[in-house]
């Protein structure tokens, strides 16, 4: 049997391992469009921020020895660009221009997501870049080498743009945020988000929500930045407005997609067809809250799924339960952290949502370096199901997330969370977590 792997990232590299345990004999061909597998793409804006780290440091595992260790066919340079479901083959072209076309007899499409660069004058710009492959990471490592970036302008206020706000501030970079909606993360509740807001304030670093980019222009010192009733003067523009799945090889198949364009997949993430697979950021999954199919691009989701894939098509069947949107990331000295559904989602979903904002010491009042934790919660009313959670604190958040989280893997109440047994020490915590304060305070509002 040959197993045929389209991107040879988290998802596609997982899934060729995998195989490869199950079965020593498969044949395993991992077409890759880029010269680069198995990188860690959540740690560029880390990277990009120490002038002296290498850009390969996040490099987990060399072409070499998946070839070598692991017998898998992995070929470099080999853009997919096109499945025939009928014939069972994958066709494309070399980075040198030579046409090939391979037979399969199971296929993963494991191709990724995109940066969403919006259709204005001047995106396509020296200068102006997006984040998510490890060449964007060296493209925008090699423009901060040169020394005269003084000033940037990130479009967009999710994940990567914070993320790269504070990398380019490490750098000596005067940091300008853009984004065309009056909220600053639209999913998160306000006096969260007004925590995350101080903290970019208290940092230099300008934010302009409602301000829509209109065009870019070259200039003698950089780049102009021309907004709806403003304009910037930036070296360097980073689109981080969010991402696409790559999903176009799926659709031209005639494979079944999701609402956002993602590609359509079962809980053994098979899709339309039977005898392909997609998996990672190009492909959806259910929400373990509201059951619901969803689009959640996030990297352990990504080498779960792989792997899932891996045991499937080796003949060990796997139902992946879902994800609960779980995630965490840092902005300046905040952790920001959200699990399940908003307040909005949840209505979406169905439920009749109450929720409950409290602010508590991240520690015992008494031990030094003690802050404040904001916690969000979120259940349903008639039910009393913990529906969510968000967090926003400079110590203790990240890891506090993965109760809750759990608890919604779990499908428990509020009133079942109050009651668990979580870790007491002074230094990580007061006797009542924030989160089950959080919690009990909810429960008086669901009562």
């Amino acid at each position: 049997m040959t197993f045929v792997i389209i991107g040879g990232d988290a998802a596609g590299m997982s899934a060729a391992s995998r195989a490869r345990r199950n079965s020593p004999d498969l044949e395993i061909i991992v077409l890759e469009k880029t010269e680069d597998v198995s990188y860690s793409a959540c740690g560029m804006p880390y990277n990009l921020a120490d002038p002296d780290r290498d850009i390969n440091e996040l490099v987990v595992r060399q072409a070499s020895v998946f070839r070598q260790k692991q017998n898998i066919d992995l070929r470099l340079g080999h853009c997919a660009e096109a499945v025939d479901p009928a014939k069972k083959t994958v066709s494309g072209r070399k980075a040198g221009g030579e046409a090939f076309e391979i037979p399969y007899d199971q296929l993963l499409i494991a191709t990724g997501a995109a940066p969403v660069i919006p259709p204005i004058s001047g995106a396509d710009l020296p200068g102006v870049v997006g984040l998510k492959t490890l060449d964007d990471g060296r493209r925008i490592k090699g423009i901060l080498a040169r020394g005269d970036i003084r000033s940037a302008v990130i479009v967009g206020m999710g994940y990567i743009g914070l993320e790269m706000a504070e990398a380019f501030s490490e750098r000596g970079v005067r940091v300008h945020l853009v984004k065309p909606r009056p909220e600053l993360l639209p999913w998160m509740h306000e006096k969260l988000s007004a925590v995350v807001l101080e903290e970019l304030q208290r940092n230099q670093a300008g934010v302009h929500a409602g301000q829509e980019v209109r065009e870019i222009r070259q200039t003698p010192d950089g780049l102009k930045v021309v907004c709806s009733d403003m304009e910037l003067d930036p070296q360097i523009v980073l689109f981080a407005v969010g991402v696409r799945a790559n999903s176009e090889i799926a659709r031209d198949a005639g494979l079944n997609l999701g609402p956002h364009g993602e590609i359509a997949v079962d809980r053994s993430l098979r899709t339309s067809d039977p005898d392909i697979f997609a998996a990672g950021d190009c492909a959806d999954a259910y929400h373990v809250v509201s059951g619901q199919k969803v689009w959640v691009p996030l990297a352990l989701r990504a080498n779960r799924a792989g792997r899932a894939v891996g045991d499937v098509v080796t003949g060990k069947p796997v139902e992946l339960q879902g994800v609960a949107g779980t995630a965490v990331f840092k902005v300046f000295d905040l952790e920001i952290a959200r699990t399940g559904l908003s307040v909005k989602e949840a209505a979406s979903a169905g439920f009749d949502p109450v929720d409950q904002v409290i602010f508590a010491s991240n520690r015992a009042h008494s031990h030094p370096g003690a802050s404040r934790v904001g916690v969000h919660i979120v259940g349903d009313r008639a039910s009393g199901r913990l529906l969510g959670m968000q967090m926003v604190g400079k110590d203790g958040v990240a890891h506090r997330i993965d109760a809750p989280a759990v608890a919604l893997h779990a499908g428990m109440s509020v009133a079942d969370f109050l009651e668990c047994d979580l870790a007491y020490a002074p230094p990580f915590g007061p006797t009542w977590d924030p989160m089950l304060v959080a919690a009990e305070q909810l429960i008086k509002k669901l009562k």
